[in-house]
């Protein structure tokens, strides 16, 4: 809607206009005056001059020189469409897709590839009473220490507290460098080692304090291979599942939580008389 001319300089603006600053000098028809103010002028809104107290449409802006340079200044607010610019952004969203993928591939596949071996080991962290009872079953003993299948590496931690010069095996490589970082940061990476091995290739004869977060399926093999490689001051701790031939020296807890503790001395001459298979299979954890 067109204002009535009410402004002194003698010009009707649309209400929703664009305010672009102008500097012009205007004449009434009705009486001679002239001075210079403030401009306010769009292109394609009419401009109407005062005759005889009505508004007049005024000449087209081409025959104004100085409004169709006010005119022509006015510039589009959008942005012209640059393809390259856009190029470049589906470039670097196809960069971070793709990255991601393949980081969550590299990151998953060692807690996957388990399930495919024809023993699996999955990584199922200690519960607190897990680790107690396994440190209560270890109470008074000294030496070496080993967690077969160390996970996250909580047992190896809290036995380096306790004293023990504890290791780690573990096969997937993220839990061995998680590992590593947490007995830095708790301050007993002089005590914890962690080592990324199958834990069929590995001698245990060197450790005193044998851990093991096992399954049903791989606790016989590991009886033969145990009873080949320990000596007789030897003390293994099984959690979630017992040995299945084993007698048990000690007991704790209930459920899921239970550990039952082996002496060396104790399985070593029954089964020595019965004669052990030297050949434990090729099971990989």
């Amino acid at each position: 809607m067109i204002q009535p001319c009410t402004a002194s300089i003698g010009y009707c603006l649309d209400n929703n206009s664009a305010d672009l600053l102008y500097s012009y000098i205007a004449f009434s028809t009705d009486e001679f005056c002239r001075w210079t103010q403030e401009l306010h002028v769009v292109s394609r809104i009419p401009v109407l001059l005062k005759t005889g107290g009505e508004c007049q449409r005024a000449p087209s802006l081409t025959a104004m020189p100085q409004l169709s340079r006010g005119a022509s200044s006015v510039k589009e607010d959008t942005p012209p469409i640059d393809g390259s610019r856009r190029h470049r952004w589906g470039l670097v969203v196809t960069g971070f897709v793709g990255g991601t993928l393949i980081a969550l591939y590299a990151i998953a596949t060692p807690f996957v590839t388990p399930a495919f071996r024809k023993v699996c080991l999955p990584f199922v962290p200690a519960t607190p009473a897990q680790v107690n009872n396994v440190l209560k079953l270890l109470r008074y003993r000294t030496g070496t220490l080993v967690d077969i299948g160390s996970g996250d590496g909580r047992i190896v931690i809290a036995a380096a507290k306790q004293g023990f010069q504890a290791v780690g095996f573990e096969l997937n490589p993220w839990l061995v460098w998680y590992s590593r970082y947490r007995a830095w940061k708790e301050g007993v990476h002089h005590n914890a080692t962690f080592y990324r091995s199958d834990l069929w290739k590995v001698n245990f004869s060197q450790y005193s304090n044998i851990v093991i977060f096992g399954v049903p399926q791989m606790m016989v093999p590991l009886e033969n291979k145990l009873q080949l490689d320990l000596s007789g001051a030897a003390r293994v701790v099984a959690c979630r599942f017992p040995f299945p031939t084993w007698e048990p020296d000690a007991v704790t807890g209930e459920g899921v939580d239970a550990a039952w503790a082996y002496d060396s001395k104790s399985f070593r001459e029954p089964r020595a008389e019965m004669g052990v298979a030297k050949d434990c299979g090729d099971l990989k954890t």
